[in-house]
C-alpha cells in the first residue's frame, strides 16, 4: 500500500491515504453493513501505512475551566490532525458535518473526513471538513 513519511505528512495527503483504504475496504465489503464492521476494516488498512492511528479515542469536553469526561469518542485520528468519522447511514446530514467539526475544533485538528459506506459509490459518500484553513 502506501509507505507514508511520518514526518510532516500533510493532511492532504493523509486524506488521499484514508480515500484509498477505504476505497479498498468499500470494493470489498459493499454498502449495508454496521459502522463498526468499516471501522475495523478502515482501522486494519490503515495500519499497514505505517502513519500512528488511534481509533475510539476518548474526547474530553474543556467548558471554560471544567473538563468533561462526557463519553465522545473520535472513530478513527491519524498522526493526531486527521479524523476520520465513520458511518452508515441512508444520508449524511448537516448534523454529521456540524459533529466532526466539533471534533475537529476539540482537537485543534484542521482536517478530517466524513465516510458514509452505505452507498453505492463511495465517493459519493465521502465529505471533507476543514477547521479553519489548511
Amino acid at each position: 500500500m502506501h509507505e507514508a513519511h511520518k514526518e510532516n505528512i500533510s493532511e492532504q495527503e493523509i486524506s488521499k491515504i484514508v480515500f484509498d483504504c477505504a476505497l479498498k475496504v468499500h470494493k470489498s465489503l459493499g454498502p449495508g453493513l454496521l459502522e463498526s464492521a468499516y471501522e475495523e476494516c478502515l482501522f486494519y488498512e490503515l495500519k499497514k501505512t505505517n502513519l500512528i492511528i488511534e481509533k475510539q479515542k476518548p474526547l474530553p469536553l474543556i467548558y471554560e475551566d471544567v473538563k468533561l469526561e462526557v463519553g465522545y469518542r473520535v472513530d478513527i485520528i491519524i498522526e493526531n490532525k486527521f479524523i476520520v468519522e465513520i458511518k452508515s447511514v441512508e444520508a449524511i446530514n448537516d448534523v454529521h458535518l456540524a459533529q466532526l467539526l466539533t471534533y475537529l475544533k476539540l482537537t485543534d485538528c484542521k482536517l478530517g473526513l466524513l465516510i458514509n459506506f452505505n452507498v453505492k459509490l463511495l465517493k459519493e459518500g465521502v465529505k471533507r471538513v476543514i477547521n479553519g484553513t489548511l
